[in-house]
């Protein structure tokens, strides 16, 4: 029986998605037994380290002990020898806690006597886990251990100094004698301490180990377990998304006829508007009347002008990408305005402007297609029969997000048209605008994950407030 060609596409996807969860599934686990290891083995270093560490110490109390004593100048020189490992372990401890990885912690760690292929494990676990709680106390342990260090130092200098100056006696050597064994007997307890605090550590790391492969083993298992649930939700989902896609471009389809249509249209009329004005203009020799025909082929001119202005920002909104980057509203505001000055009765209005916010960081071509936008309309739909006319501009910071208010008192909206206003092609009066420019500013503060709000009254005025995200 021949294969549905249906059930053979999709086979080899999903053996592919679970080649993946399984793959990575492994991959985690390697990793996670990798580091682990490599910690069991810096905390193995580390324990051996301090073997050295508690060795040197030990040497040297005995060897300062001798020299005590026999006043044997070759004592001296092993108290010193011996007493370097420690405190090349305390340089390297020094080190890492105030610069990290560097030359001088890991000579250091040589003059500790650690083995040279150690090093890289004892600095790693260092600088990447020093705040976990059992190498913190581990390494509290070790600076406590490097402070008795340097007071048997110093004990070292003062029983050389009195022996070199012959000021040694018997008194005082009772007295360094009880100095050094009680810090010798505090650096045993320091150092027991730091081993056995690593030796905790390490268990809890063994113990985590063997938790961490139990999860990583039963998650591979229900991957497998799960796979087809998965993939029959996966395949109901894919259907619904071409269902709403399909849906989407028949809407995409119908407003881009409906586009194309009233394009044709706005962009002949205004071309037949000038014929018509041309020709009747030849045949008039009235200089006051070719003036008038002129400067209604001005207007007809402008009106194209903005026409053609709004399609290429409904272009840039479409199909260029959103870039962002640091802006200033003041500037927008004040092209803008300069740019719309040659609108009628634009001279007539009061704008005035309160920017409590100037820099932003968002879509700088977005922004001005949205504030040159506004400010047409509110300019163009003035209301002429009042004595003043404004348009107030206002920005300020509001519950996380950056907001822009234009308020005039032009004719305003009425109620019947307010759900319509963002409408492509949709306008109370197509003499005054293409009906594109409030449809171009909602796609485009869309596209910055913005809002927009309106507030008009009809022969009021109106509010704009476009809420834009910090």
């Amino acid at each position: 029986m021949p294969k549905n060609p249906f059930f053979k596409n999709i086979r080899f996807p999903n053996v592919f998605i679970l080649l993946i969860i399984v793959f990575v599934s492994c991959a985690l686990l390697i990793c996670i037994n990798f580091f682990t290891i490599k910690i069991l083995s810096a905390n193995r270093a580390y324990v051996n380290g301090e073997s050295h560490y508690s060795k040197g110490q030990k040497d040297a109390s005995r060897h300062l002990i001798t020299y005590l004593y026999t006043k044997d100048e070759n004592q001296w020189k092993l108290y010193l020898e011996e007493l370097e490992v420690p405190q090349g372990d305390g340089i390297a401890r020094k080190t890492l806690l105030k610069v990290g990885d560097n030359k001088v912690a890991r000579e250091g760690f040589l003059i500790g006597r650690n083995h040279k292929d150690d090093l890289d494990d004892l600095v790693w676990l260092f600088v990447n886990f020093q705040q976990v709680s059992f190498l913190a106390k581990a390494i509290d342990e070790w600076g406590q251990g490097d402070e008795l260090i340097f007071k048997l130092f110093i004990v070292g200098q003062q029983i050389n100094a009195q022996i070199k100056y012959n000021q040694l006696t018997a008194a005082s050597q009772k007295n360094f004698l009880n100095k050094i064994s009680s810090i010798s007997d505090k650096l045993t307890v320091n150092e027991r301490n730091f081993s056995n605090t690593l030796g905790e550590g390490t268990r809890k790391i063994k113990s985590l180990l063997i938790i961490t492969n139990i999860v990583f083993i039963l998650i591979i298992v229900l991957s497998v377990c799960s796979y087809y649930s998965i993939m029959v939700k996966r395949l109901l989902v894919s259907k619904k998304e071409i269902e709403i896609k399909n849906e989407n471009l028949i809407i995409v389809n119908r407003e881009l006829d409906r586009f194309v249509y009233s394009a044709s249209h706005d962009l002949r009329s205004p071309i037949t508007s000038l014929k018509g004005l041309i020709e009747i203009t030849q045949l008039e020799d009235d200089i006051d009347q070719i003036k008038t025909y002129l400067d209604l082929m001005h207007k007809s001119l402008t009106k194209q002008d903005q026409f053609i202005i709004d399609i290429i920002d409904y272009s840039k909104n479409k199909r260029k990408q959103v870039v962002m980057e640091p802006v200033s509203l003041q500037e927008l505001f004040r092209e803008a305005i300069s740019q719309l000055m040659h609108i009628e009765n634009a001279n007539r209005i009061t704008f005035t402007q309160e920017l409590l916010v100037d820099q932003i960081h968002s879509d700088g071509l977005r922004l001005r297609i949205i504030i040159s936008n506004l400010l047409s309309n509110a300019i163009k739909y003035a209301d002429i029969n009042k004595q003043e006319m404004f348009i107030n501009i206002k920005t300020y910071f509001d519950d996380g997000y950056n907001k822009i208010e234009i308020t005039d008192n032009g004719i305003g909206i009425k109620e019947e048209f307010k759900d319509n206003i963002f409408e492509m092609y949709f306008g109370t009066n197509k003499n005054k605008g293409s009906g594109l420019g409030l449809y171009i500013v909602k796609e485009a503060i869309e596209n910055i994950q913005g809002n927009i709000s309106v507030f008009s009254e009809s022969t009021i005025g109106s509010r704009f407030v476009v809420t834009i995200p910090n």
